[in-house]
């Protein structure tokens, strides 16, 4: 199993976020990708606190649940970790070592790197480029996550009879999806400087990606969450109903002025100071285009919000606008679904490395 190894087979893209396991299954002919089959299975609460698996046995099942639901046949999976739960760190090497030679050397030098003893961790790295000004030197990136992040996630998936062929970073899953968006944008990506919002039930995740590649990652915690707990508090139902509530719209006629409409007030200066953080730590570098992403990403009317507030052009991920279905798959429900895939989507990708 290998973070950066090249997908042989097809791979079953699996998102474990804190609210449903997202499954999603990709072919590819000539140019054409296919969605062969998806599923989104919902997870009891607390079962991922701060992206950290609480129970594995309930993942597990969840797993199940998604690969019944979808029809999948397929037994091999990736999997990714949180960029919070990744370290990384890109490092200059002699471009004429080979990998064997690069991996002895990393190990050999490791302590500089890491903070933890190597028995604690995995790691893995990737050779990006030639160095900057330095043609004899490579550019590698390093990632390093705590065992325990990587092996939860790969036990999970054995108890639900998957194997682990590859362990992703969500970050890199994200940039990985956002390829399939670059046609949507107003403007063509080169130069460009993107900001990929993802805003799920506890977390707003901010990964800013400049010509196509991650250059920051940011995450607070903000999210559907606080519009479920304001819903049980506003109208006097148990979390649980009013998380239905807020999925169905069964929910009084004040609800869009007294609550929906401020909460997505809040999400927009959630999404302003999250933006502020990386202008301020680049130089000042300008957004170009903000990708909406993500549970909340859906609720009607954000990315106009987010133009009129930001003035910077926004739009809601859907990775699948220009994929064919298998007829396993639901349109509608796939289309329902779409801003909440683009993990999923990303990891899927892999099959075809």
């Amino acid at each position: 199993m290998s973070w950066f190894n090249s997908g042989q087979a097809t791979v079953l893209g699996i998102d474990i976020s804190t609210t449903a396991i997202k499954l999603l299954e990709l072919s590819k002919s000539e140019t054409q990708y296919r969605v062969e089959s998806y599923a989104v299975a919902p997870l009891p609460q607390d079962s991922v606190v701060d992206k950290n698996i609480t129970n594995i046995d309930v993942i597990a099942n969840a797993i199940k649940t998604a690969i019944k639901q979808s029809g999948t046949k397929t037994k091999n999976a990736c999997v990714a970790v949180a960029g919070s739960s990744v370290m990384t760190k890109v490092i200059s090497m002699p471009g004429f070592l080979t990998e064997d030679e690069m991996e002895e050397q990393i190990l050999v030098e490791a302590d500089q790197y890491v903070p933890y003893s190597l028995d604690e961790v995995n790691l893995d790295f990737e050779v990006q480029q030639e160095t900057e000004n330095n043609p004899e030197m490579v550019d590698v990136l390093l990632a390093v996550s705590r065992r325990e992040n990587v092996d939860d996630r790969v036990e999970a998936l054995e108890k639900a009879g998957l194997k682990a062929k590859i362990v992703d970073v969500e970050a890199f899953a994200m940039e990985n999806a956002f390829s399939l968006l670059a046609d949507q944008l107003v403007d063509a990506i080169d130069n460009q400087t993107i900001a990929i919002v993802d805003i799920g039930e506890t977390m707003l995740t901010l990964n800013v990606l400049h010509e196509c590649r991650t250059v920051y990652t940011w995450g607070q915690d903000f999210g559907g969450k606080q519009l479920t707990e304001e819903i049980q508090r506003r109208y006097g139902l148990s979390y649980e109903q009013a998380g239905l509530a807020k999925r169905h719209g069964s929910l009084p006629d004040n609800y869009m002025t007294d609550v929906l409409d401020p909460f997505k007030k809040s999400m927009v200066q959630q999404i302003a100071r999250a933006l502020q953080f990386f202008v301020s730590a680049s130089a000042n570098r300008e957004i170009d285009s903000i990708v909406l992403t993500g549970g909340c990403s859906a609720i009607a009317g954000l990315e106009k919000a987010v133009e009129q507030s930001l003035g910077i052009p926004a739009l809601v991920s859907d990775p699948f606008i220009n994929m064919a279905l298998s007829n396993k798959v639901k349109p509608q429900s796939l289309s329902n679904d779409a801003p909440v895939m683009m993990i999923a989507c990303g990891l899927a990708l892999r099959s075809f490395d």
